[in-house]
């Protein structure tokens, strides 16, 4: 693996400046194996500020995120993954992300941070798919990122499991997250 530097003009369309999230035009979404097959489910909201500096490894990025608005289609599960079995929402009501560094390593990019989930803290590096930088119909400056990572559950206390009938257990360990984000220049 190489890191490499890279330089705002070599990002097409690069705007350096202080980034809003829009809360309406983005999501943080997450699958995690059950029996034998994916249950898939969205956070449906995350606030934060992105600031992109004329250097790009010198941005940073802070995020929250509401687990209390997860949706994954099933009103009793999502009670019980806000249930102290998972998320624990009444004591942890908010989960957030605040970047450490960004880098390019082998021509991916990538942001290194500290998460906060359930009350612990752990460090990751996400790996950032850039959208781009536009215009939208009401004269704003956006730009736009996906975000993927892959946590373990049992890294955050998020330990409930049940044996199947026919050996293994009902959940898999790593829950596969990715973040959309839309977000708007002030």
């Amino acid at each position: 693996m190489t890191d490499t530097t890279i330089t705002a003009s070599q990002i097409p369309g690069y705007v350096a400046g202080t980034y809003v999230i829009d809360a309406s035009h983005s999501s943080v979404s997450f699958s995690v194996r059950h029996v034998v097959a994916k249950v898939r489910g969205i956070i449906e909201h995350i606030e934060g500020t992105i600031v992109l500096a004329e250097d790009p490894h010198a941005s940073t990025v802070e995020a929250t995120v509401d687990p209390t608005t997860i949706n994954t289609r099933n009103a009793d599960r999502d009670a019980h993954l806000r249930s102290g079995d998972f998320f624990s929402t009444d004591e942890h009501p908010t989960w957030t992300f605040r970047s450490t560094g960004a880098r390019v390593v082998d021509g991916d990019y990538l942001v290194d941070g500290i998460i906060q989930l359930r009350g612990v803290e752990r460090e990751i590096t996400l790996e950032l798919e850039v959208g781009g930088f536009g215009g939208d119909p009401f004269g704003n400056t956006r730009v736009g990122a996906t975000a993927t990572f892959t946590i373990s559950r049992e890294e955050y206390g998020i330990s409930f499991n049940q044996t199947l009938e026919t050996g293994g257990l009902m959940l898999g360990d790593d829950v596969k997250v990715e973040v959309e984000i839309s977000a708007i220049k002030q």
